[in-house]
């Protein structure tokens, strides 16, 4: 077991399970993106055997601009936001949804802002993007955090339409609990009973164990 938050348990999935990760901090996410940041600086690898790229972009709207450029390159891609960061995304979700592209957004729920900054959590930012046709999925804590963020990964790539997957900002996001780790040998096991191919093009397969 590993005592961990939730934006770790979320952030360490992503990062193992991705080659491209395109951020722009925003609270309650901001950590996710910043370790994943971190990670990538002092050479982490992902279950490939690579470092991924993690790309910070002016706006949120960079940031999905971004992962779907690489997912059209074929390489696996992620992102981390929360309330109107999660606004800005909405066109480019209608496009990854409709060119039915397997992908995870990871999301820490936060109230959307009105007529006055608020960082209270609730779940109107998600309930704002539900007509995109992306499937979701939501944590109730961090050992689903850390469980749904690699199912959400999974089921992506057999179903081939994106995933949200979310949980409460501040209440899991921030919540320290102890948690059983998921070895990413799992991931991998599934994926070659499923016969994905999980190669970007260019790509070998001399890293897959």
């Amino acid at each position: 077991m590993i005592t961990i938050d939730g934006n770790g348990a979320v952030a360490s999935v992503a990062f193992r399970t991705s080659e491209v990760i395109a951020i722009y901090p925003i609270t309650p996410s901001s950590t996710m993106a910043e370790q994943a940041d971190a990670w990538a600086g002092n050479g982490l690898k992902n279950v490939w055997g690579d470092t991924p790229r993690v790309v910070e972009m002016q706006s949120e709207a960079g940031a999905i601009a971004t992962v779907h450029g690489a997912l059209q390159t074929g390489a696996l891609s992620t992102s981390f936001t929360s309330s109107q960061g999660l606004l800005l995304m909405i066109p480019t979700l209608y496009k990854l949804a409709g060119e039915l592209t397997p992908f995870v957004l990871h999301v820490a729920a936060r109230t959307v802002a009105t007529h006055a900054l608020s960082i209270f959590g609730d779940h109107s930012d998600v309930m704002a993007v539900r007509q995109t046709g992306c499937a979701m999925l939501c944590a109730a804590n961090v050992q689903e955090a850390q469980d749904f963020a690699l199912i959400s990964q999974i089921a992506t790539l057999k179903s081939r339409v994106p995933f949200i997957h979310f949980f409460d900002g501040f209440r899991t996001s921030h919540e320290i609990n102890k948690i059983v780790r998921w070895p990413m040998t799992r991931f991998l096991i599934s994926c070659r009973r499923s016969k994905l191919m999980l190669i970007a093009p260019g790509h070998s397969t001399r890293n897959i164990r």
